[in-house]
């Protein structure tokens, strides 16, 4: 078992003020695989220091010396990045594969990302006599979380230093391996001391510690609704910006004019990919009424083949989920699902046939769905797929907006642009045309109980950048 016992603060690997670990637990054998050291309010006090104390010279660095760095990150993180992929596939179970393609790539996208619109961008404007300048929002504190780890650190912190801001992040305690290799590459990569700072802990600790930070000035975070909310009411004191990235529900809406067989396939490894630990998976899937044993025998097929196994090997196709804390969530809300009447199609409660250990969950996919079930309402977290069947067009658009979140959808039909107005008519951030991939140029984000403000592309960016006006500067014509 691995220690990684110190933090990451002002350039140097420190040893925390108070000892006190963890272990992290590999969640296909239940074994502890690392021990970390948890932080409390001192460890932050140093790295909110060491980040306020390197901002005022970072700040003003240059646009090329900015794009250096990163460059350099770049390049540092690429040696690493068999090491990022086993990290997260050993600490949170997504398959090996999932995890060198999806999961540790997502870290090179971002900068990539980052390094072109720094380039371009025109971080000053003339308005009359006016001068608009675009300045880096100040120091600001990331919380992160378990499922897409990389993902959400490199999408908050790559922007964060083209912007020329300093930070302090806190992984996931779950999954945070991963966050110390970056770390190492970001030190290796010469990153000023004080710019980034690494501190491992909990979220009512270190989390809380950060969010109501007087000298934090932005808090980013992702993760549940309901740490969302407790983020957001410890930073109001201070008055600092905060940025949301929480739950879903997300509805795929099937029309009767698309491919129904291919849709209902896709759908279904959609909802299951990365054990359902996906916010944005199209988890409520909707199918005109008639169609609903169609669907049926469609989405048990194509369930059944994402059969879960060992996610060190390069053929599985489903990992365990991250804890057995998660596995019993989901486990309760499949006995909701049952007990409220859904037709349970394939799966259901317990462990995969064959499997004794590890936090394994059937492929899981409830039929009969109505939008009032829990199973319906309640983000699973895990690879649980409902089918809700609707009358018409007006009615599908209807149950998929009933929900309090409105972070993705998903339309699939053989006209784009029938697809295009049902699109319009979603109330989420995201919206799939039959199945379309990520776009890491495009703004990622929620609208009601998914959160606020944007990630990935230039919207994410800008959501580090404060806006400045110089009266006067120009001289009138």
């Amino acid at each position: 078992m691995k220690e990684y016992l110190q933090f990451y603060i002002n350039g140097a690997w420190v040893d925390p003020v108070e000892a006190k670990t963890l272990e992290v637990i590999n969640p296909a054998t239940e074994e502890a695989v690392a021990k970390i050291s948890l932080g409390g309010m001192a460890d932050v006090d140093r790295a909110v220091a060491a980040a306020n104390a390197a901002f005022p010279a970072f700040s003003q660095t240059s646009r090329e010396d900015r794009i250096a760095l990163m460059e350099k990150i770049l390049k540092v993180y690429k040696t690493r990045y068999n090491d990022i992929a086993e990290a997260i596939s050993a600490e949170m179970g997504a398959p090996i594969t999932l995890s060198q393609k999806a999961q540790a790539a997502t870290g090179v996208g971002h900068f990539m990302t980052a390094i072109k619109i720094l380039k371009d961008y025109a971080f000053e404007e003339v308005r009359g006599t006016t001068l608009l300048r675009k300045e880096a929002v100040g120091v600001c504190g990331f919380i992160t979380p378990w499922n897409w780890p990389i993902n959400q650190i490199a999408c908050k912190v790559a922007p964060a230093l083209a912007a020329g801001c300093t930070m302090i992040l806190k992984p996931s305690e779950v999954a945070p391996v991963n966050a110390y290799i970056f770390a190492q590459v970001l030190d290796e990569a010469g990153v000023p001391a004080g710019v980034f700072n690494l501190v491992n802990g909990d979220g009512p600790t270190v989390g809380a510690a950060m969010s109501a930070h007087p000298d934090i000035d932005m808090m980013s975070f992702t993760g549940s609704t309901r740490a969302g909310i407790a983020v957001a009411k410890a930073a109001a004191d201070t008055v600092k910006r905060v940025a949301q990235e929480l739950g879903g529900k997300s509805a795929n809406i099937i029309l009767e004019d698309a491919d129904f067989a291919k849709a209902v396939s896709r759908g279904v490894a959609g909802c299951m990919l990365n054990s359902g630990q996906s916010c944005n998976a199209p988890t409520r899937m909707l199918v005109p009424a008639a169609r609903m044993e169609e669907a049926i025998e469609v989405a048990r097929g194509a369930a059944e083949r994402a059969a879960p196994g060992d996610p060190a090997q390069e053929d599985t196709a489903m990992g365990p989920v991250v804890s057995k804390v998660q596995f019993d969530k989901i486990q309760t809300l499949i006995e909701a699902g049952i007990a409220e009447g859904a037709t349970l199609v394939t799966g259901g409660p317990g462990l995969p046939d064959g499997m004794n250990k590890g936090y394994f969950v059937r492929p899981t996919v409830f039929a009969n769905v109505n939008n009032g079930m829990t199973i319906a309402r309640e983000e699973v977290f895990g690879p649980v797929l409902t089918i809700l069947g609707y009358e018409n067009e007006d009615d599908a658009v209807a149950i998929a907006n009933d929900t309090p979140y409105g972070l993705s959808g998903y339309v699939s039909s053989s006209d784009l642009a029938h697809a295009g107005r049902i699109a319009a008519r979603l109330r989420t951030g995201n919206v799939h045309i039959n199945n379309a991939p990520g776009d890491q140029g495009a703004p990622f984000g929620g609208y009601k109980q998914s959160g606020n403000g944007r990630e990935w592309g230039s919207f994410g960016f800008e959501e580090f950048l404060e806006v400045k006006a110089v009266l006067g500067a120009v001289a009138a014509e």
